[in-house]
């Protein structure tokens, strides 16, 4: 560093420590970036990059912001995934000699942003961080800075098991040791995490050693240590409002997959990202940010344990039999504003006065919420009614303390009520007889002089003054007044009297300011001694507010109660896709019914493309969801079992970023369910095998479908446009075709979207394509060339069921010597005894040449396709 300006210096010793965040670097009324941070955010925020000198022979790269507006242009670097270090003087410059000390006084990255437009109300902000150890397991922690919760849990040594819960977190931010392997941390940038940060410590320090008492392990320990060092060393202020950390398994909840929250549509779109046309969507009808938030991590997590899942089924039960009173809940709730964040914010030392009046006005709603809930006469109700706690001593403290409408800056003043303080009082009483002594002593000199146009003016720099204009200048007598400042059309004086006043005002509205700052810091301290019970209260809260958001929802779309099943029987009356039906809205939604139970396992779907079948089978899923979140179902009738887990392989997309094809994202989603699902479990696959050609995927079709059948005994919804998989159900006890009815009218379809027992009787595709409009010359070619092939296939190939537990005799008779092995389509027509022609001399070569005990059946199908192709 030598040869730079001491500033300079100073700039770079304090960046060697902030080496992956943009230093902003307070200088006067700007915070200025220089270097390769200059470049960098004059591009990433598109501002001027200038350059200055800095004892080098070279200038130095610069741009700056000013500090006033810093917030907006913070927001943008985060939210691209940078992190920026405050950096601020801490020290006066009028009153220091040499160089001003400055340090970082806060770390801001996408995980622990506090305020501003990078927090959505209804959604948390998660930082998590990840603890790898020897055993192959992975400790795994996430926090919300904002709210201060804090979770932690032990995974199995399946990294996929760690990336779902990233993705169902939507964590933005993860941190780890140093030597975390750097594959994985290509994993999760994949999955959208925006930053990972570095945190080499887990050690157990005593600042926050009472976060994690209720952690009996030390595994636990260590991975929420990790994270707690790292929000410490990066915030640098009080964090009293995080809460003790619990644990959580993710055996307790339902399992969802990344892939299948993404297919089933549940927190936003695949298309838009969005949330409108997804689950939560649709049942948000909660009244507060922190309820908004519980119902997002309730579909997040649905349920398995029947108990709990009955009891929220119960309260909402009474809400519904309770209208009137839950209207008068939905209004109270309107008026409560986000106790977790306000909390927060009390903690981290950033709330201002509207913060608190926004939190007086919640707390003065909660009587009446408890008034609202005993008047309902429930046993259930009233436990919710006795957690909510009004924090009396806070609302008074406010109520008293702080004015109505405060102003939004805590340095203008006028923030604490009349009679709140004596001395406070006192100095605004001389401030304000001082002002009223100034608006006497005008209008006494304009009589006294003559001069109606003078005036007693103000200003910062000469106080206050008397301004006469020039025209006037005459009518004053000599010495009447001590000339203080001259203006170009007129002239400003003092009186002594005037500066001894002025001089009681300013001291009386400087004492005045700061005691107002230091009674409202008081203020804020007596509050932050009460977090914990308003953090309970705001849980209660939210938990009221979800409850009476699903029944509201129930009793709106007309949705019954679920019941369960420990016979793992499916009944479904008139269910219904709970999405679709909301944006039908006027139109009619077809329902359907659906039955499963242990002689009825899979369930095969034939049926025109855009018929139905995936609506029909997200639906299921749905349901099964609802109900497992606590919420009733869209339905006329509906038992379920309560499901462990829930996959599904729906639509086509390639993942482009980890270079993988349609085909192979489909094979990898199949893969997850077939590996991990149980006989509780919920299967959704819709046109396995479509991403390659008709045999290949024919072929691994029927392998999926008996593995299932045979191995796991999932409940399995299997929808498919090979016709000739619906001869399964001969072999396979457990399985039944189903189809969505078509008619054809005028020579067009017309799709029913109705579920009917039995196969497809045809695909409807060309009628598909008419739908979409394809030239008629076209659609009269494919008609002429599918009459062509059905005469030619007259007898269609019939795929023959290959399983470990037996062997299905073939059609075709083989000769005694040829071992016992199938194939999936019918023999080719026995040749004339005749001399093989020269192809069918090298088919037979090539025959000779296959070891047989070296090939998967997969490969010896393939091989077969080929061998027959050449002979034809």
């Amino acid at each position: 560093m030598a040869g730079y300006t001491p500033m300079i210096q100073q700039y770079l010793t304090i960046k060697a420590d902030y080496q992956d965040a943009f230093l902003f670097f307070r200088l006067g009324d700007f915070y200025e970036m220089f270097f390769d941070d200059a470049i960098k955010a004059s591009q990433e925020l598109e501002i001027t990059l200038t350059s200055r000198e800095g004892g080098s022979e070279d200038r130095i790269p610069m741009c700056g912001v000013p500090y006033h507006s810093a917030p907006n242009y913070i927001e943008q670097l985060i939210s691209k995934g940078y992190k920026v270090a405050i950096c601020e003087q801490m020290e006066d410059p009028r009153q220091t000699k040499g160089m001003v000390k400055r340090e970082v006084v806060q770390l801001i990255t996408p995980g622990t942003v506090m305020d501003g437009k990078g927090l959505t109300d209804k959604e948390n902000n998660y930082l998590a961080s990840i603890t790898a150890f020897d055993d192959q397991t992975f400790g795994f922690a996430y926090n919300d800075i904002s709210t201060g919760e804090s979770r932690v849990t032990l995974l199995s040594n399946n990294f996929d098991e760690v990336l779902n819960e990233i993705a169902v977190l939507s964590a933005k931010e993860v941190v780890v040791a140093s030597n975390f392997d750097g594959e994985l941390q290509k994993k999760m940038r994949e999955r959208d995490v925006l930053a990972i940060s570095i945190e080499d410590n887990s050690s157990i320090e005593m600042n926050f050693a009472h976060l994690l008492e209720d952690l009996n392990q030390v595994k636990l320990k260590q991975t929420a240590s990790r994270l707690f060092h790292y929000l410490f060393r990066s915030q640098k202020r009080s964090l009293d409002h995080l809460q003790p950390v619990t644990t959580y398994q993710i055996q307790q909840y339902m399992k969802i997959d990344y892939y299948s929250k993404r297919n089933l549509e549940l927190t936003e779109t695949i298309r838009s990202k969005g949330k409108r046309g997804s689950l939560l969507w649709l049942l948000d009808e909660t009244k507060t940010a922190m309820g908004g938030r519980m119902l997002k991590h309730w579909i997040d997590r649905p349920l398995i344990q029947q108990s709990e899942i009955e009891q929220r089924h119960n309260l909402v039960d009474v809400l519904i039999q309770h209208y009137f009173e839950r209207q008068e809940l939905r209004e109270n709730l309107k008026e409560v504003y986000d106790l977790e964040r306000l909390a927060g914010r009390v903690a981290f030392g950033n709330v201002n006065a509207r913060d608190l009046v926004q939190l007086k006005r919640s707390l003065m709603q909660v009587p009446f919420l408890k008034q609202i809930l005993f008047g309902m006469q429930n046993e259930q109700m009233n436990e919710i009614a006795e957690k909510l706690d009004p924090c009396e001593e806070v609302t008074d403290l406010l109520d008293q303390a702080i004015v109505d409408n405060p102003p939004l800056s805590l340095k203008e003043g006028n923030i604490i009520r009349d009679g709140y303080n004596d001395q406070l009082d006192q100095y605004r009483d001389a401030s304000r007889n001082g002002k009223s002594w100034i608006a006497q002593l005008e209008r006494e000199e304009r009589e006294k002089t003559g001069i109606k146009s003078l005036k007693v003016g103000y200003n910062r720099v000469f106080g206050y003054y008397i301004e006469i204009t020039r025209a006037n200048l005459h009518l004053l007598t000599e010495g009447q007044y001590e000339r203080k400042q001259t203006l170009t059309n007129a002239e400003r004086f003092i009186t002594p009297e005037l500066k001894e006043k002025e001089s009681l005002i300013l001291q009386a509205e400087e004492k005045c300011g700061e005691l107002e700052y230091d009674l409202f810091t008081g203020i804020r301290e007596i509050v932050k001694e009460q977090i914990p019970r308003l953090q309970a209260l705001a849980k209660a809260v939210s938990e009221l507010d979800v409850l009476q958001c699903f029944a509201q929802i129930s009793e709106e779309r007309r949705y019954v109660k679920p019941q369960f099943s420990n016979e793992r029987r499916v009944v479904i009356k008139d269910g219904r896709h709970p999405v679709v039906e909301k944006v039908l809205n006027t139109q009619e939604y077809v329902p359907n019914d659906c039955f499963m139970d242990c002689e009825r396992e899979v369930l095969l779907i034939t049926g025109p493309n855009m018929s139905g079948k995936s609506t029909y089978m997200r639906q299921i899923a749905l349901i099964a969801i609802l109900g497992q979140i606590g919420c009733y179902v869209p339905a006329s009738e509906a038992v379920l079992p309560i499901f462990d887990q829930v996959f599904t392989r729906i639509g086509a997309a390639d993942d482009l970023i980890s270079g993988q094809s349609t085909f192979m994202v489909e094979m990898l989603e199949a893969k997850n369910a077939i590996a991990n699902a149980t006989q509780n479990s919920l299967i959704l696959f819709d046109e396995i095998g479509r991403g390659t050609s008709t045999y290949d995927g024919m072929a691994l079709a029927q392998a999926i479908i008996e593995y299932i059948h045979e191995r796991i005994g999932a409940k399995t919804l299997f929808s498919t446009h090979y016709h000739e998989l619906t001869v399964l159900d001969e072999d396979l006890s457990k399985l039944k075709n189903i189809h969505v009815s078509a008619i054809e009218h005028n020579g067009k379809v017309v799709f029913l979207h109705k579920i009917k027992e039995g196969p497809a009787d045809k695909s409807y595709g060309i009628h598909v394509a008419q739908l979409a409009e394809l030239p008629a010359e076209l659609i009269r070619r494919a008609s002429e060339i599918l009459a062509e092939l059905e005469q030619t296939d007259a007898e269609p190939a019939r795929v023959k069921v290959v399983l470990e537990s037996q062997v299905i005799e073939e059609k075709v008779e083989k000769p005694a010597e040829q071992p016992a092995q199938l194939s999936f389509f019918d023999e080719p027509a026995a040749p004339k005894k005749a001399e093989p022609t020269t192809k069918e001399k090298r088919v037979l070569e090539k025959i000779k040449e296959i070891d047989l005990l070296d090939v998967t059946p997969l490969q010896a199908i393939n091989l077969l396709y080929e061998l027959q192709k050449k002979l034809k």
